[in-house]
């Protein structure tokens, strides 16, 4: 068994490299680095897919980022990442590839669906639109393989997770996501002696976060089902997964968290003139309880797991 694990140098991506180490040692897991592949690059895709013509293809790379980076960059975030699906999807399937999982977002969803959001609420209002570009490449990801499952009958599986943080996560002062950020931000004026530290938006936006272990777990779950089980809980225009713990906070009560964690002892302040996302974002994850899988780990103790690997890794992350 020859598995392709597309984008396993980021947080997700070597979250499951780890898992599949772990739980597939018969396994030959091929991976690329950027400067090996791009997927970006048809022929590049094409004769690499050719070669090494694997039986499953895991596709976890993808340009992300927050609001900042999402906001500043739009072109590029729609661009390289309709890229890399449509090259990849289609090189896999041209290669005789019948299995592929396909990691997008929840970010897919309208900003005013119905909380919880379950996966019919995909296309029935309009994006967020901080991260509209992003979302509609993960919407054409999802579609590239219910297309090519519904034409040539493949077994292209897409899921979709919440907000992701843990280990290996994007730490940068100004493209990272919520987490990352808030971490870095109370530990910098921790060791500062900051007395305040100031925090983007008003701090009412509701958000769910899934600790990026379960993520790959949840993902190597989805991708083992057996095809009737997985038939037999989707739809084949409605095939996409959702993945997350169920639960919310608002980012002041994530903020407060973090200061906690962190040891940071000063006063809070929110800069409401900043942008804040959608209201609230948070995941049915019905569908993928009802096939057996929940989450392990809470938001303190995954926070405190990331804290404790970020101060591990504090210069080579300030280095980004």
């Amino acid at each position: 068994m020859k598995i392709y694990l597309a984008g396993h140098r980021g947080m997700v991506g070597g979250a499951i490299l780890r898992q599949l180490k772990a739980t597939r040692p018969e396994a030959e897991i091929v991976t690329r680095s950027h400067d090996q592949l791009d997927l970006s690059n048809q022929a590049a895709v094409a004769d690499f897919m050719q070669a090494q013509k694997p039986d499953e293809v895991i596709l976890a790379a993808a340009k992300v980022g927050g609001i900042h980076a999402n906001n500043t960059f739009p072109a590029e975030f729609i661009y390289q990442n309709l890229m890399i699906e449509a090259n990849v999807i289609h090189q896999a399937f041209r290669a005789g590839v019948e299995k592929l999982l396909f990691l997008g977002s929840s970010c897919i969803y309208p900003k005013h669906a119905p909380q919880p959001m379950r996966e019919d609420a995909l296309l029935t209002g309009v994006l967020e639109p901080t991260n509209e570009p992003y979302a509609i490449a993960k919407i054409a990801g999802i579609k590239l393989c219910e297309s090519y499952n519904r034409q040539y009958g493949t077994d292209y599986r897409s899921v979709m997770p919440t907000n992701l943080y843990g280990p290996g996560d994007n730490f940068h002062p100004e493209n990272s996501h919520v987490v990352p950020a808030l971490l870095r931000r109370f530990h910098e004026a921790k060791e500062r002696g900051d007395s305040e530290v100031v925090v983007w938006g008003s701090g009412t936006p509701m958000r769910e976060f899934l600790y990026v272990e379960d993520m790959a777990e949840a993902s190597l779950f989805v991708a083992n089902l057996d095809p009737a089980t997985y038939r037999a809980n989707t739809d084949p225009m409605l095939s996409h997964i959702n993945v997350g713990t169920g639960t919310d906070v608002t980012i002041r009560e994530l903020a407060e968290t973090i200061s906690e964690v962190v040891g940071f002892t000063g006063r809070l302040a929110f800069d409401a003139t900043k942008p804040d996302g959608a209201p609230r974002k948070l995941m049915d994850v019905s569908r993928l309880a009802a096939m057996g899988w929940t989450y392990k780990v809470d938001l303190r103790e995954g926070l405190e797991r990331s804290y404790a690997w970020f101060t591990d890794s504090a210069q080579e992350n300030r280095m980004v």
